[in-house]
């Protein structure tokens, strides 16, 4: 049955090692969802309903894939898009969640319908790799902000804007240490970096009374209801809101297209054009129904390459990765007693990987130099993913126009530039 549904001989791999590669993703990227829930309940949206809600999405997602594409990639809710949904749309515009997801669920059907086309591929070809880098580099330096801040090692000062927080606060130690265990065991290659962080800054802090023990290990899941079918399409068609829909669909675009392309380097996948085309429609489809269920943007986890290293090379180890999930349902009391600080850790390291996607740029081209500085310097500057990747696109367009780079002068970036000065003639 299994050779006949993902053809493991074709992909010289067995149902023993997609299962076990299953298992590695499972590991690697199980941390999303007391991460994405503590995150995104800042916005007022229940805590208990989103790690449901994030568990349910990324089960559907991941085992959508698995089956549609055949490739081993796992979905869940976007790092960096989650964050600027929290503190970007509702705590920095002042939008209602509702809002936001009515934001999130027009974006990914826009997404959705244009996998069908050949958009991605003419928006591929039309924006520089360099540019599409500093978008997630941009974006690394602005979740670690955040990380930062909600560590307390930055905090706000009325003479310098920002200032360090007071370091020999037990709890911002205690962020300290986790960032440095996730550090230390990332670099060492630990399975499972992240999750281990939390787990052990977690237990630190209930054992020195930092945080509250659980109240439980094992609870029946929360319900969705608070959230689910929440989204409010009308709302968020607003001229004003063009931007941000803009910013997540192309953010989702890019961040998709680069994971996979890293994880089809290290694999050897998506030699088949299908293969590709069918992992971005499950994508887009996975974004709708997280926007449904109530969460922030759903795209592919580069912790897949976690699973792809161990032999996964068919939507088997993604199913398997898939039905691993069914188990985060059930923890929700261990989940309600991760402290603060056991988390925000996790975001500055994420940040950490996204910001070394600079190292691939060509700042010795002035154009691109100016562009990317001015991007991923402004998104964490401004609290904005929008106003950095905006500002980015003008500035590049406006000097590749100047110096007369006609090479530079794409369709693609050009309708970035434009909807990117609409976003700015628009914004209050």
């Amino acid at each position: 049955m299994f050779e006949k549904l993902f053809k493991l001989s074709k992909h010289n791999t067995t149902v023993g090692t997609e299962v076990r590669a299953g298992f590695t993703t499972f590991l690697a990227m199980m941390y999303i969802v007391p991460v994405n829930a503590g995150i995104m309940s800042l916005t007022g949206m229940p805590f208990d309903a989103l790690i449901t809600a994030t568990a349910v999405v990324t089960i559907i997602a991941t085992i959508l894939n698995g089956f549609w594409s055949n490739t081993p990639v796992a979905m869940s809710v976007g790092m960096g898009l989650n964050a600027y949904f929290t503190f970007g749309l509702v705590k920095g515009m002042g939008i209602p969640w509702q809002t936001a997801l009515g934001v999130v669920m027009i974006s990914g059907l826009i997404f959705l319908v244009l996998s069908l086309t050949r958009f991605r591929a003419w928006v591929f070809e039309s924006v520089p790799d360099d540019l599409r880098r500093a978008i997630s580099a941009g974006i690394g330096a602005f979740i670690a902000f955040i990380g930062l801040k909600g560590m307390g090692v930055i905090v706000s000062n009325k003479a310098t804007f920002v200032a360090l927080g007071t370091i020999h606060n037990p709890e911002v130690l205690l962020g300290i240490l986790g960032f440095f265990v996730a550090a230390v065991l990332y670099a060492y290659r630990v399975k499972g970096a992240f999750i281990i962080s939390i787990a052990v800054t977690s237990i630190i802090a209930w054992v020195f009374g930092l945080a509250q023990m659980p109240q439980g290990v094992v609870s029946m899941p929360a319900s969705m209801a608070p959230i689910a079918f929440h989204f409010d399409i009308m709302s968020a068609l607003k001229l004003s809101l063009l931007p941000v829909i803009v910013t997540f669909l192309v953010t989702d675009l890019f961040d998709t297209i680069g994971t996979l392309a890293g994880i089809g380097m290290r694999a050897g996948l998506f030699k088949e054009p299908v293969e590709l085309e069918k992992t971005l429609q499950a994508d887009a489809a996975a974004t709708v129904i997280g926007a449904t269920l109530g969460t922030s943007t759903t795209t592919s986890f580069i912790e897949s390459a976690a699973g792809v290293e161990e032999g996964g090379r068919t939507g088997l180890t993604a199913i398997v990765t898939g039905l691993l999930f069914v188990t985060t349902l059930f923890f929700l009391p261990i989940y309600k007693a991760i402290p603060d600080n056991a988390i925000y850790p996790i975001l500055v390291m994420v940040g950490v990987l996204m910001f070394g996607e600079l190292k691939n740029i060509n700042f010795s081209d002035t154009t691109t130099a100016v562009s990317v500085f001015i991007t991923v310097l402004l998104m964490p500057l401004t609290f904005s993913i929008t106003i950095g990747l905006s500002a980015g696109f003008v500035a590049y367009f406006i000097l590749a126009l100047c110096r007369g780079e006609k090479e530079k002068l794409t369709l693609g970036t050009l309708s970035i530039a434009i909807i990117g000065l609409l976003m700015f003639i628009v914004h209050p």
